[in-house]
């Protein structure tokens, strides 16, 4: 056995893995749409890319908290910490 596994990876190996997964699977997206594959297939498919996404956005603000926020917070940036994190989720929902 060889490689590295998902609990041994560090958090830009565990993100770039995933972003290539979502790669694969947004390549399949295109080449189905490319064939006229059947539009609900079509769209089953890209809801799964959006939701292998949204999971690497979480992976990505966890870390985030757990190590930008934190220094933030030591340094006395509370507030700018929390606009920024703010901003994102207002800027998602439009």
């Amino acid at each position: 056995m060889g490689g590295l596994g998902i609990k041994d990876m560090t958090h830009q190996q565990r993100v770039t893995h995933r972003l290539k997964i979502a790669k694969g699977q947004l390549d399949t997206v295109l080449k189905m749409a490319e064939e006229g594959r059947y539009c609900i297939d079509v769209i089953y498919q890209s809801r799964a890319v959006q939701s292998a996404l949204r999971e690497i956005d979480y992976l990505i603000l966890e870390n985030h908290l757990q190590t930008c926020v934190v220094d933030f917070v030591k340094k006395g940036k509370t507030k700018q910490s929390v606009r920024e994190i703010i901003k994102i989720f207002r800027s998602s929902n439009e």
